[in-house]
């Protein structure tokens, strides 16, 4: 399993002293200032966050950043015991693979809105041809753990984000189907 297909929930956390080898700044448009560590991505998932966001920029789709890396600890003062934030060494953000995504027209707002916009139903569309699945999708939170979140992608590679995208299946469900013997 590597780094990229990694699951990382409640049940499979990151150790508090986890931090990617590497992070880089993503490299597109963000709503935090340039020294902010929550523009920092792993460096295959930043790379492919900017041809994304090129190509939803060529289609005259404007994209924000919102949060992409985390700490540990950054999480844990985050964290107020809800199911709608993760806890500490449970957040994906941590890993430097997932990236919170909006848009201007609900006012950068991380917000379930956020999927009947262009924007968001051009990310759905698009995200798995630059290695990103829709982290929590809808109907799906007794599977994920979580509640819908249609700005939350994860950077899991080309070849397995198609892959999901095609068969509806969570990260959890591929997680499963992998490790059960024929």
């Amino acid at each position: 399993m590597s780094q990229y297909t990694r699951l990382i929930n409640r049940s499979h956390p990151l150790s508090p002293d986890y931090r990617p080898v590497s992070l880089i700044d993503a490299g597109i448009p963000f709503d935090a200032p340039l020294t902010d560590p929550k523009r920092l991505l792993e460096p295959q998932a930043a790379y492919a966050a900017r041809e994304l966001f090129a190509l939803a920029s060529s289609c005259d789709i404007q994209l924000y950043g919102i949060s992409g890396y985390r700490s540990y600890s950054r999480q844990s003062q985050l964290y107020n015991g809800s199911s709608q934030i993760a806890p500490p060494g449970a957040s994906e953000h941590q890993s430097g693979l997932a990236l919170d995504v909006s848009c201007l027209s609900i006012g950068l707002n991380l917000s379930e809105k956020f999927a009947d916009t262009p924007e968001g139903k051009w990310l759905y569309a698009h995200a798995p041809l630059y290695g990103f699945i829709l982290r929590y999708p809808k109907d799906k939170q007794h599977i994920t753990g979580y509640p819908w979140e249609p700005w939350h992608i994860r950077y899991v590679t080309k070849s397995l984000s198609v892959y999901l995208k095609w068969t509806g299946m969570t990260l959890e469900e591929y997680h499963q189907l992998s490790h059960c013997s024929i």
